[in-house]
């Protein structure tokens, strides 16, 4: 296994414990992992090409959908109702 892919894997299994953390410590591991994906996906795309990076973009979008759904919201200046 490439060490982007190992990498990748620890991120996933980082988010998932920053996951199982109340809410208000959530934030700064949570932020950290949120820049930390486009790079990790980077690396990815170079070293396999871009069907496993958008695999990879997939898992991310799916861990990360309520958090990007809040940014959206608050770039486009409408309100946000929280998860559905």
């Amino acid at each position: 296994m490439s060490p982007a892919l190992i990498a990748a894997s620890l991120w996933a299994i980082a988010a998932t414990v920053v996951a199982l953390l109340p809410m208000r410590w959530q934030y700064p591991p949570g932020i950290a992992l949120l820049i930390a994906a486009p790079v990790l996906l980077g690396w990815i795309a170079m070293l396999h090409g871009v069907v496993p990076m958008l695999v990879g973009t997939l898992a991310f979008l799916s861990m990360f959908r309520n958090p990007l759904k809040y940014l959206a919201y608050r770039a486009m200046g409408k309100p946000w109702e929280g998860p559905a």
